[in-house]
């Protein structure tokens, strides 16, 4: 870490806000003027849009994300949390990954600290429960499904085959429609692979305590969803709740009671609660309130963005807060970047306002919906039309040039070579088979003489 005097802007979280914020203060910036300091337990940041394609296996998981110190090169980066802040001394508490918790004093200060997966105190759920925030998890769902093919194919037992071919997804918005579409996708081209495995073998749930699935792209659209799931054999049980899944036996509020082996958790999110510790002044469902020039509300120095912050939506008007989605994060990154460098030297702050452009949600290969939104006017697409516009939008939208190019090549190569099946589930214990080779040998074993030892004695 750099000891020089210039005035430190520190970014605390290197997701979209962080990332994008801390490469638009060092464009506007001036050689030598600050430091710009990002903080973050990861060493990159991650594209979220792009974690159900990832989890089918239609793009690398390493394409998904996108190196920090590699798109930051001006900015020190430093791996770990900030576990509490300072705000008369300004000054951060850093715990790193590794070695004694350090103070780091900060002249600007940037929350980006996005959100986690709103969880309730569901029995079973914490150790059953597959979360889709991380690459990490999506990697691992992938893996973890195909070994459940693995297994169903090679039992003889039904109750095993039947826990393993069954998948439960609970929430209905973004994450659980375009994780389940794209899982099943997945799912019904690799059963071609398994002579014991049929895709009329499996029973992929979905489930909402709302009455419809993705509300973002409007009620028509989400009905075609929820109608084109139904048609490829998902089934939707709306307005209902999952009330415990202890050692994979789930029970739904409607009185449905399966087992599985695969539960899939995409209800939502949640502020980071790590934000309760920064002292900051905090909205009634835990977001740091903003103004509407992403200044925290009763300072000059703070700012706060993205799905951590309660933003006042001016495009929508009075009460309105910005939904927690990508297209608001980005846009916001750029205005809190210019924010910062004009609070620096003294210029007034600019006011955040985007109208809503629409949304867009992939379903598996060549099935989506889509809403534009043009002006006044909605353009409303679903079917390949609407996957084209999904892929179309975030392959824009995906940070450096680097990353947009080997995502399009993965989509290039998936149009002429057939998807890979394969699953790498010992990639999340690659230690053990190591272990158990060259563990040593109990007490009792190494006591006991060999046959030889035993022969030359007597």
């Amino acid at each position: 870490m750099s000891t020089t005097e210039r005035p430190r802007i520190l970014v605390v979280g290197g997701g979209y806000v962080g990332l994008y914020a801390a490469r638009r203060i060092l464009k506007k910036m001036r050689y030598g003027e600050a430091t710009v300091t990002v903080v973050d337990p990861r060493s990159y940041m991650t594209y979220q849009p792009f974690l159900p394609e990832a989890a089918a296996g239609s793009i690398s998981p390493r394409h998904v994300v996108v190196p920090l110190r590699r798109v930051l090169p001006k900015a020190e980066v430093l791996t770990g949390r900030v576990s509490t802040i300072d705000q008369d001394r300004k000054v951060a508490v850093i715990q790193p990954l590794v070695g004694e918790t350090y103070e780091l004093p900060f002249d600007y200060l940037v929350v980006a600290l996005g959100a986690v997966s709103r969880t309730f105190p569901i029995p079973g759920l914490a150790e059953n429960g597959i979360g889709m925030k991380g690459i990490e998890e999506a990697i691992g769902l992938r893996n973890h499904v195909l070994e459940q093919l693995d297994k169903a194919d090679s039992t003889t037992d039904e109750e095993i085959r039947r826990k393993a071919l069954t998948f439960v997804f609970v929430g209905g918005g973004f994450a659980g429609a375009e994780t389940i579409g794209e899982v099943e996708d997945m799912a019904r081209d690799a059963a071609k692979y398994y002579p014991n495995v049929k895709r009329e073998d499996m029973r992929f749930i979905l489930v909402d305590a709302a009455d419809k699935i993705l509300p973002e792209v409007g009620p028509k659209l989400g009905q075609w969803g929820l109608e084109h799931l139904k048609k490829r054999g998902v089934e939707v049980y709306l307005q209902t709740s999952m009330d415990s899944c202890v050692d994979g036996h789930v029970v739904l509020k409607n009185g449905l009671e399966v087992d599985s082996n695969t539960i899939v958790w995409t209800a939502g999110v949640k502020p980071n609660p790590a934000l309760a510790r920064f002292g900051l002044p905090l909205g009634p469902r835990g977001h740091v309130d903003t103004a509407p020039t992403l200044q925290v509300q009763g300072s000059d120095y703070i700012w706060a963005a993205g799905d951590n912050a309660q933003v006042p939506d001016l495009a929508v008007g009075e009460g309105a807060w910005c939904p927690p989605n990508a297209q608001h994060a980005l846009r916001q990154a750029k205005v809190l970047g210019d924010n910062v460098v004009s609070g620096m030297r003294g210029f007034p702050q600019k006011e955040y306002k985007h109208a809503n452009k629409g949304a867009v949600a992939g379903l598996g290969l060549h099935k989506g919906v889509a809403m534009i939104v043009f002006g006044k006017m909605k353009i409303k697409l679903k079917g390949r039309l609407a996957w084209y516009m999904h892929r179309g939008y975030h392959g824009m939208a995906m940070p450096t040039f680097n990353r947009k190019i080997r995502v399009l090549a993965d989509w290039t190569l998936g149009m002429f070579l057939k998807r890979e099946v394969v699953s790498l589930g010992a990639i999340e214990n690659p230690r053990e088979e190591f272990y158990e080779a060259a563990s040593p040998v109990s007490a009792a074993a190494a006591a006991k003489p060999a046959p030889a030892e035993k022969a030359k004695a007597s």
